[in-house]
């Protein structure tokens, strides 16, 4: 695990930030670690941004679509650098590294997130969006990783894989360790009763990067 916590160092490095919808997603996530979720406001956000809601409006059609818009930002994040792996390395073990460095992308945000995790259950449209959403983003994980996602077979990878991450992220969100050891532990865990749908994988995708769903 210390050897993926290496090789996630050098993946996780965030875009630059400063268009429009950026603006309007780091607002967004400012107002719900301060405030929530449930009660948020597309005029406060723009507020937050320093933007006109006309320009909101142009950028994005709801609160769920930013916080969908948020989850591919950090899709990009993660895949912007190829996964460094010997060919010969287990499927399972990629997708760690890859989800880590997932974890490392979203440290910033951890405070959002914590109360989007108490709160988006309450908003079935946008719980179902940004679940939607996930699966999509675990299934270009299980791509990076070389891991087929068609068929039966791969349908079921990502949606175990998801269960995996989330599992996992309910303990990452309190975790104040400064190497994640339990969080590591405990996705490791959950993706040892995954890795029989991962089969024997086709080795990383060189310069993976995210692309349009």
């Amino acid at each position: 695990m210390a050897r993926g916590a290496s090789r996630r160092a050098s993946g996780a490095a965030s875009p630059p930030r400063g268009s429009e919808r950026d603006l309007i997603i780091d607002a967004t996530l400012r107002l719900i670690a301060r405030g929530g979720w449930r009660r948020l406001s597309l005029a406060a956000i723009a507020a937050e941004a320093g933007l006109p809601i006309l320009t909101l409006y142009r950028n994005f059609g709801s609160k769920s679509a930013i916080l969908v818009a948020f989850l591919r930002r950090i899709d990009e994040t993660v895949l912007a650098a190829p996964l460094e792996a010997p060919e010969d390395e287990r499927p399972r073990d990629r997708v760690f590294d890859l989800l880590m460095r997932r974890f490392d992308a979203l440290r910033p945000y951890r405070d959002a997130l914590e109360v989007l995790g108490r709160e988006l259950p309450s908003d079935p449209p946008a719980a179902l969006a940004a679940g939607a959403r996930l699966l999509c983003s675990m299934a270009w994980m299980l791509e990076a990783a070389g891991i087929a996602t068609d068929g039966l077979r791969g349908i079921v990878a990502a949606k175990l894989t998801t269960g995996a991450y989330l599992a996992a992220a309910r303990v990452w969100r309190r975790d104040d360790s400064p190497d994640l050891a339990p969080t590591m532990a405990a996705l490791d865990r959950r993706l040892r009763g995954v890795e029989r749908w991962y089969g024997a994988g086709r080795g990383p995708q060189p310069g993976a990067a995210a692309a349009e769903a």
